[in-house]
């Protein structure tokens, strides 16, 4: 039995490194205008959103596999709009990246997202500026910097659109802790989808119209159904199976097959896309800039273990004992879930694949048991 299990985690995990690295070569070769040549990121993105509202809508109202949750007027205009407003953005920005630099670089670029993450949470408010943090904060910069210093083909443009979209992506990740977790809004990954995918698509209507319709009436590219449409789904799975992988993995385990998949894209971007040429300079600067993300996840890790509380101690106090700050909620495309009331719940900052979704850092110690628990009623 315990073999099985041991062997379905790891069919898990295989199944998140391959549907994460495949997503993103798979939109890096939509949008890429020397392959399917569909230069049109924001209509992609409006795609992966209004297809997985939709799937969302069929299992809530027509399936009933979960039901909506008791969602007021005022918690969907202070929550859910600005978080998807900065998901939107932060999707926008990430795949606009790809028409300008390489797979590879971007994936040196989002080593980033701990700094961007922690810098908004100490701006916000929402987490102290500590001196080990902020020095680890800048191995990680230097490392970006140095790894940006190599880069051959360095696009200012695309570099500027994949940091703010890292950066929207932060803001969004401090957002659901300020407003959902502060308003014990309960929402699993099939009702994030269900109220955020759709609200980020109206708000990708706008910039889609301005920027983009225009060139598509005159342009000669084809709406290939299958190609799209497959892509969804890819992007879709990618979601779900982050969710089936926090469920049968502690803390360290993902963390480890984030960087593996990390260097296994960079490595992958360079055969599939022979253009993308990585320097000993790209690889010494990622290599200082994972140092130290690896230091923060060791930091994070023990930091984790230190407030866990005895056994025994009651639920509330445990709650307040285990409360998380906002730098500590960042991962690649994952969720945040959070203990409300006693019961389980997954606060989802996973919505869809591209984003990161492909940061190499993920949830805290807390979410992975509390993934473990939610497996139980979903593996």
């Amino acid at each position: 039995m315990v073999g099985k299990q041991l062997l379905l985690t790891y069919l898990y995990l295989l199944v998140y490194i391959l549907l994460s690295s495949g997503v993103i070569l798979y939109n890096k070769w939509v949008l890429s205008p020397k392959y399917f040549n569909f230069p049109y990121p924001i209509t992609l993105t409006m795609i992966h959103m209004g297809f997985s509202g939709a799937v969302a809508f069929f299992l809530i109202r027509v399936m009933k596999v979960v039901s909506p949750v008791k969602m007021t007027f005022e918690i969907y205009a202070t929550c859910v709009i600005p978080i998807s407003a900065f998901f939107a953005a932060s999707l926008w920005f990430g795949n606009t990246a790809y028409l300008h630099i390489s797979v590879a670089f971007i994936q040196m670029l989002k080593a980033l997202m701990p700094v961007a993450t922690f810098l908004v949470a100490v701006t916000c408010g929402t987490d102290k500026l500590r001196c080990d943090v902020f020095l680890n904060m800048l191995v990680v910069s230097v490392g970006v910097v140095v790894s940006s210093y190599g880069e051959i083909h360095f696009n200012v443009v695309g570099t500027l659109y994949q940091v703010t979209g890292i950066f929207a992506e932060a803001l969004r990740l401090v957002l659901t802790q300020v407003l959902l977790q502060k308003k014990g809004l309960t929402l699993n990954p099939i009702t994030s989808l269900y109220y955020i995918a759709p609200c980020s698509f109206v708000f990708l209507f706008v910039p889609w119209y301005l920027l983009e319709k225009p060139g598509m009436e005159v342009s000669q590219n084809q709406f290939h159904f299958w190609i799209f449409f497959s892509n969804a789904v890819c992007a879709l799975a990618l979601n779900f199976s982050i969710f089936l992988v926090i469920g049968r993995t502690g803390a360290v385990t993902i963390r480890v097959a984030g960087v593996l998949k990390d260097w296994i894209l960079i490595a992958l971007s360079t055969v599939i896309f022979p253009e993308s040429i990585i320097t000993g300079l790209n690889i010494i600067g990622y290599a200082i800039a994972l140092s130290g993300v690896v230091l923060y996840n060791y930091l994070k890790i023990r930091e984790g273990r230190a407030s866990q509380p005895p056994e025994g101690i009651p639920e509330r106090v445990k709650d307040l004992k285990t409360e998380k700050r906002s730098s500590d909620l960042f991962a690649a495309s994952t969720g945040n879930t959070s203990n409300n009331g006693g019961k389980n719940v997954w606060n989802s900052s996973a919505l869809d694949s591209n984003v990161d979704e492909e940061a190499p850092l993920i949830p805290s110690l807390r979410m992975s048991h509390l993934g473990r628990q939610l497996s139980g009623h979903t593996a």
